[in-house]
């Protein structure tokens, strides 16, 4: 019989994995304080939120994410399009996931040389901008099987990073 561990009993490997994540406008509080337990949970290095105004002492975004805000890297900068170039300038291979004419599925893509990818997540309703599309090094998307085209940010993001992830960083 399967016994449930506690919070403390679970077992952890904390590693750094070198993915920033990007965050191009998402403001809602729920999803900001998910997006820090996600990355708290994946060992993401740091996260970026651009183009949006925060209020990181929102009780939803506490709430949500559980006190990862506390310890997760993070910053604010006020515009995305400089703060891609200047990753890209850093070595990043900048990744948008979002769904375009010419974007391929997370199974689809090719394994990056440098291992720094910096993935950009786009606001609740509009996505990400287009200027960003147009500068990121690869477009990807989640292979959907229903009717809908599109799932939460913090759904999608989850799916994502654990993708990629696996895919290049774990044996």
């Amino acid at each position: 019989m399967a016994v449930q561990l506690t919070h403390i009993d679970a077992p952890k490997s904390p590693i750094s994995i070198p993915i920033i994540l990007v965050c191009d406008g998402v403001q809602s509080p729920a999803n900001v304080g998910a997006i820090f337990r996600i990355c708290d949970a994946f060992g993401i290095s740091k996260i970026i939120f651009c183009n949006a105004e925060i209020n990181f002492y929102s009780p939803r975004l506490q709430k949500t994410a559980r006190n990862t805000h506390l310890y997760v890297s993070y910053s604010e900068k006020e515009n995305t399009l400089p703060t891609i170039e200047e990753l890209k300038s850093d070595g990043y291979t900048i990744v948008s996931l979002e769904i375009t004419d010419s974007s391929k599925s997370l199974e689809k893509l090719p394994k990056f040389n440098n291992g720094k990818i910096a993935l950009v997540i786009g606001n609740e309703k509009q996505g990400i901008s287009e200027e960003i599309l147009n500068r990121s090094d690869w477009c990807t998307h989640i292979a959907m099987y229903g009717k809908n085209s599109s799932m939460n940010v913090v759904q999608a993001t989850s799916i994502a990073l654990y993708s990629i992830i696996n895919k290049f960083y774990i044996d």
